[in-house]
């Protein structure tokens, strides 16, 4: 088996964790245990919401503007981009951010699906989309994230899920994945692995 595709979350898996979620709820005036920001936002009143999006959008360019890239994030997109491998983005963040954080680390995606594109994660929507989009088998793709959603919409999508631990709460999804790493260049060897075993099998 060949993989062809490479889909990467955006926030806390090409970049370093910035953005404080449980801040963001309380600064909208809800719980931090109040759930998944974007569902929530989705039941509010429209007032509500603007001002919960006004919020939501000021730490998205905070974000932005100290955004890091992750440990072994340029090495990887490059070998991926020499193999010919496709690299998609699957973000509940904005096609917008997402172009400036690229810009910012001089960085290229092949495609990008947001929040505005469809269902979000942990809905496979997005998952397969850039498997259309590719023209690849979902067994021809990997999915790599640092939270429980992408590694639930790789596995509904019937995508492999890797896991990028990024801090100790990673490690209670560890079971939800089918690889783990702790540097984005593991996903070399995890995909020359999984190549090279497909070859002895034939």
């Amino acid at each position: 088996m060949k993989i062809k595709a490479v889909i990467f979350d955006l926030d806390g898996t090409i970049t370093e964790p910035y953005l404080d979620f449980d801040k963001i709820r309380v600064e909208i005036g809800l719980p931090p245990d109040a759930g998944p920001l974007l569902e929530v936002m989705e039941k509010m009143t429209p007032a509500k919401r603007k001002r919960a999006e006004d919020i939501l959008y000021k730490h998205e360019q905070l974000a932005i503007e100290h955004s890091a890239l992750n440990k072994g994030a340029a090495e990887t997109l490059r070998w991926l981009r020499s193999q010919k491998i496709h690299i998609g983005v699957l973000t509940r963040n904005t096609h917008s951010n997402t172009s400036a954080v690229a810009k910012k680390h001089n960085i290229e995606f092949d495609a990008v699906v947001d929040r505005h594109d469809g269902p979000v994660k942990p809905d496979p929507f997005g998952v397969k989309m850039l498997c259309r989009h590719f023209n690849v088998q979902p067994q021809e793709a990997i999915v790599v994230g640092d939270y429980l959603f992408d590694l639930q919409s790789a596995k509904s999508a019937g995508v492999i899920a890797v896991l990028m631990k990024n801090s100790e709460k990673s490690e209670q999804f560890s079971s939800f994945a089918d690889y783990t790493v702790d540097s984005l260049t593991q996903i070399i060897d995890i995909i020359k692995r999984i190549q090279n075993t497909e070859h002895r099998i034939q």
